[in-house]
């Protein structure tokens, strides 16, 4: 039996696999998200990094505002290449393209009508030379 065919029967560390397939920086990073309870293996909430997964296992997490579904296809042997760690998972709910994506050079930049909010500093100094002139 390969290195490859006894771990894909074994299995693998949950935050490892999350590290493997790039869907975090670090382990610490995945273990802290398993840890926090948001991943759940198969529909059962992990609470730890420790926890086994293995090909065919389904993993459901947020990952920035989106819902991540994934299921292990290979359990990897190391952290390569992105092209590589894309072919550990087969991603069941694509995440949401961003359309409503707000182009900084489109948005009117904001008015402040002449009296209202707090004074600018041209304000202020005309304030302070009505002030002087009041004292003397």
């Amino acid at each position: 039996m390969t290195d490859e065919a006894n771990t894909a029967s074994v299995g693998i560390r949950v935050d490892k696999w999350l590290w493997y397939a790039r869907f975090f920086k670090s382990r610490s990073l995945a273990a802290k998200l398993v840890q926090s309870r948001k991943l759940r293996i198969n529909s059962v909430v992990t609470t730890k990094a420790s926890a086994t997964v293995k090909a065919g296992d389904v993993l459901t997490f947020a990952q920035g505002r989106n819902i991540r579904v994934i299921r292990i296809v290979n359990i990897g042997m190391r952290r390569g290449p992105a092209p590589e760690a894309q072919e550990l998972y087969e991603d069941l709910a694509p995440p949401q393209q961003k359309e409503d994506k707000i182009d900084p050079a489109r948005v009117p930049v904001a008015k402040r009508e002449a009296g209202a909010g707090r004074p600018t500093k041209a304000d202020r100094r005309a304030l302070d030379k009505l002030r002087a002139k009041s004292e003397e």
